[in-house]
């Protein structure tokens, strides 16, 4: 296998070549929830609905977690092959399925731990408590394999690979969708079915994928002895990778306040914003690729001293993923009943829902604002400062947000619905302002190099003179 090199020829082309497939692929894997619970809502009654909704809820703590770390990942092996320091990509590939496998074994033991007291300060409606802790029970039982999974995708991404993840992710779909069916519709498991589906398919594809790399002589050549962590990537990936995670769970916090000021309001309030994040997911997958190409790029782009093409690609990007985001913010203005009843034909359910849809829809186009210049700002390795622009958005702004509108508007979810744009859009302010200042730096750091080669230019012109 050849890396694929994203600092040189045309940009728009090498961005939209490199975030398509990119794409692609976060819808492939974003069709995990939403078949998940499609199936549940044709085939059980609301109850496993409310249970798959919280429960996704829950389970994506553990994915947050994930992507910072793959993130982190991406971002230093995007750097040591835009350096062409090769030997530091192995290593970091090494170090980080290692990192990786424990890190699942030590997040599956505390899943399943504290699994019972985090429904219950989540406010789990009573009717779907149990239903909801066998999804996140068997979901928790495979985080091994969602680990693996999700590394390997990193890795190729940082290599300049976004196609053959694309691929991966594919074929676990595909497995997922004819297990959902044959699970939940056919042998009748329900809740637990549709977890199951998704561990499997995500197993078969890890497993497939690491066959398939050594075939094609991986830089890697996952033997035994190549999984030895070393200890100064080990805290180069923690330094980009943790902030990024913390950022994430810290988001994913605020969100699960907002599930439990829901789930006081009942089922179909519930059921509501389990819908409604499915479509967060599929309205913002634009905008979440092209962040996370715009990582990659942006690194391999910075590591070969190439700044002005790395933020010439963050422009292109953002413009791109705007387009997309407007046209899910025109659907959900025009016919917010039409996507809900997509995943539910209940009535309550789609009352429910449409003030909700409208109100919230605003997030769509301000969330793919910040997505994309956190993305590049990623790539320059300022997760510390995303990590606490995320963290502020999050228990500065949303959390006592969801306080005050749970408080004082708890039956109006038009008013909840107006929480997410809100936050959205004061963090859209303050961080392009942070990436117009970093930019004029870069444009100072620019100007003082060219002043010393000039002098240094002249220097020896003299010297040249005196000879």
């Amino acid at each position: 296998m050849k890396e694929n090199n994203l600092t040189e020829g045309n940009l728009l082309k090498t961005l939209l070549t490199f975030a398509v497939p990119f794409l692609i692929a976060n819808i492939l894997q974003s069709l995990y929830g939403a078949v998940d619970l499609f199936v549940v809502g044709q085939y059980c009654n609301a109850e496993s609905v409310a249970a798959v909704s919280t429960g996704t809820q829950v389970t994506q703590i553990v994915t947050s977690l994930i992507t910072g770390l793959t993130l982190g990942s991406t971002i230093l092996i995007g750097e040591g092959m835009g350096s062409q320091r090769y030997d530091l990509v192995k290593q970091t590939i090494g170090t980080t399925l290692t990192v990786f496998a424990i890190v699942a074994l030590c997040l599956t033991a505390l899943m399943l731990g504290f699994e019972r007291p985090l429904l219950m300060l989540l406010k789990t409606p009573e009717e779907s408590f149990g239903l909801t802790m066998e999804y996140v029970a068997v979901c928790s039982a495979g985080n091994l394999f969602i680990c693996g999974y999700n590394a390997i995708s990193a890795i190729l991404r940082g290599y300049g690979d976004s196609t053959r993840p694309m691929m991966f992710v594919g074929l676990s779909c595909t497995i997922n969708i004819i297990l959902d069916f044959v699970l939940v519709k056919y042998w009748g498991m329900g809740v637990s079915g549709t977890a199951l589906a998704t561990v499997i398919s995500q197993a078969v594809s890890m497993v497939i994928a690491i066959i398939y790399l050594k075939q094609k002589n991986f830089i890697f050549d996952f033997k035994l002895p190549s999984f030895r962590p070393v200890w100064a990537v080990v805290k180069k990936l923690a330094r980009v990778g943790i902030p990024i995670s913390f950022q994430e769970l810290m988001v994913r916090i605020s969100f699960l306040y907002l599930m439990t000021v829901m789930n006081r309001c009942g089922v179909y309030a519930a059921s509501v914003v389990g819908i409604s994040s499915k479509y967060d997911v599929f309205a913002m997958l634009t905008a979440t690729s092209m962040a996370n190409a715009l990582a990659a790029i942006t690194a391999q782009n910075m590591g070969a001293g190439k700044l002005e093409r790395a933020r010439r690609s963050l422009w292109y990007g953002l413009s791109f993923a705007l387009f997309v985001s407007c046209l899910f913010w025109i659907w959900a203005q025009v016919s917010p009943q039409s996507m809900i009843r997509v995943f539910s034909q209940d009535d309550n359910v789609i009352a429910a829902g449409i003030p909700f849809f409208r109100s919230c829809s605003y997030d769509y186009v301000l969330v793919t604002i910040v997505f994309c210049l956190n993305g590049y700002l990623n790539g320059r390795q300022k997760t510390v400062w995303t990590m606490i622009s995320c963290s502020a958005g999050a228990l500065l702004l949303r959390i006592p947000m969801v306080y005050l509108f749970g408080t004082y508007f708890a039956d109006d979810l038009g008013m909840l619905g107006r929480i997410a744009p809100t936050v959205s859009g004061i963090m859209a302010c303050y961080t392009l302002a942070y990436v117009i200042y970093e930019g004029k730096q870069d444009g100072k750091k620019k100007e003082k190099q060219d002043g010393k080669q000039e002098r240094n230019h002249k220097g020896q012109q003299r010297n040249a003179a005196h000879a």
